[in-house]
């Protein structure tokens, strides 16, 4: 070995963060950067802890994002962090391909512990990938080829999951796709009528949907149980951002009593460190695709369980159980809807509030007053959605709290915090919340606001170039 430099990864991360926004201009998607300049969120971030961001000036953001869910636990939280040390001081033999890992066994255990009707659990290396493979043992254990899916979805990016997504505009242009059906979320006379044709493998569906926060309506899911299993199909749960105590139970289907026949999970289990999927499923399922020693590798992937990620799975897991996270979602949850349903009753422009646990959608909705209506005319022919962009926008700027629009061009806020979040936490939310509120009920300034950081920030880049 030569005598080189040595590799020093603080070195590295210290010398190139001036330049992030630079370089991912140059060399990955040049969309970003310019989208985060666009509307003033190309923040320099240098420290996270918990439900908070640290910039390079020390002032700090609450995160109301959570890495769309991946943050359950905040970031870095010490049980998950020490896991991730441990693992790496222990050198184990891992990946050999030709060995069953240790701690595999271990997360799978913990994981069915939670739902006593599934039997096994496959790792892979993230949601989209948990999608694909309940996509799969669905369509060999039914020998069928069609998934029934919810408009509305939002099931992952990859081709397989991309056939069942709801969005249009991820769609576009990526055809031809697997040959799919969608139905309006909660229709069950609609998912009857697809069943009726013999061919469904499996219903797909989001216990609470992601992109708009819409929740199954009373008794869908069950009604729904029973007419898949009628028809010989499969129930599919996807709980890629809504488990894991995200809605205050474990699961979110368990909020309904049905039991799916695989359920795909992933975000939360990573710690916020390792990327993990995890697709769990009936025994008579697993054993159909894995019928044989044969068929050992016919649904595989390299990386899965890969001893970080089982690792940071074990300890987020841990930490659920014993710091009684679920249980504080399930009642900071109700806090927070509470505290934004009374907001509701005072700003016109609020429309609905609705989620459960610590999974929320606020919608915006047009406004009875005469002044207020038609400045919202105004924003919706420029744009759908664009209200609930001003309404971000000004979180962000006027009082550091992250936000997202829940989808394109739709007018919904989501909230999806570290489910460690407190009184503390939501008590900030709220009183900016509704100072933005009053804000837009007082005038126009939001949109204001958010027209000249567009400019702004977009002439100065066309200069730049």
């Amino acid at each position: 070995m030569g005598d080189g430099e040595p590799f020093r990864l603080a070195d590295v991360a210290r010398e190139r963060e001036p330049e992030r926004y630079d370089l991912h201009r140059a060399v990955l998607n040049p969309q970003l950067p310019r989208m985060l300049h666009a509307i003033g969120f190309d923040r320099h971030y240098v420290r996270a802890e918990g439900a908070y961001l640290f910039d390079e000036d020390g002032r700090d953001y609450l995160d109301m994002l959570a890495g769309f869910g991946v943050f359950a636990l905040g970031r870095h939280h010490p049980v998950v962090r020490q896991a991730l040390h441990d693992v790496v001081d222990l050198g184990l033999a891992d990946l050999t391909q030709f060995d069953a890992p240790v701690l595999a066994g271990p997360l799978a255990e913990a994981l069915l512990a939670r739902v006593p009707h599934l039997d096994r659990v496959y790792f892979g290396n993230s949601g989209a990938e948990a999608v694909e493979t309940a996509l799969k043992f669905a369509r060999y254990a039914t020998r069928r080829r069609r998934i029934v899916y919810c408009r509305g979805a939002f099931h992952g990016l990859t081709t397989g999951a991309l056939s069942v997504n709801g969005g249009a505009d991820f769609r576009k242009g990526f055809g031809p796709l697997l040959p799919d059906t969608a139905i309006p979320f909660g229709d069950i006379r609609a998912l009857e009528r697809e069943l009726a044709k013999g061919d469904v493998a499996a219903f797909l569906v989001e216990p609470v949907q992601g992109k708009g926060v819409a929740v199954s309506p009373p008794g869908f899911l069950a009604d729904a149980q029973r007419v898949v299993h009628d028809a010989g199909a499969l129930l599919v749960a996807d709980e890629v951002q809504c488990g894991l105590g995200r809605t205050g139970d474990f699961f979110a289907f368990q909020h309904d009593g049905v039991e799916p026949d695989l359920v795909a999970t992933a975000k939360a289990l990573s710690g916020g460190y390792v990327p993990v999927g995890a697709t769990l499923g009936r025994e008579e399922i697993f054993a159909k695709v894995y019928s044989s020693m044969d068929r050992v590798l016919v649904h595989d992937s390299t990386f899965g369980s890969n001893a970080q990620a089982m690792a940071v799975g074990l300890a987020t897991l841990h930490v659920l159980e014993h710091e009684d996270v679920v249980a504080n979602a399930r009642a900071v949850g109700t806090q927070l809807q509470d505290g934004l349903v009374e907001l509701a009753q005072r700003y016109e422009l609020i429309a609905d509030v609705r989620g459960r646990g610590l999974m929320i959608g606020i919608e915006f909705g047009r406004p009875e007053s005469r002044r207020l209506r038609a400045h919202w005319h105004a924003l919706r022919v420029a744009r759908k959605g664009l209200f609930a962009q001003t309404v971000v926008h000004a979180l962000f700027h006027d009082h550091r709290i992250l936000t997202q629009v829940s989808g394109d061009h739709i007018e919904v806020i989501k909230l999806i915090p570290p489910l460690t979040i407190g009184e503390r936490e939501v008590e900030r939310f709220l009183a900016a919340f509704a100072d933005v509120m009053a804000e837009a009920h007082r005038g126009s300034r939001l949109t204001r606001d958010f027209a000249r950081t567009l400019t702004t920030n977009t002439l100065g880049e066309r200069r730049q170039r």
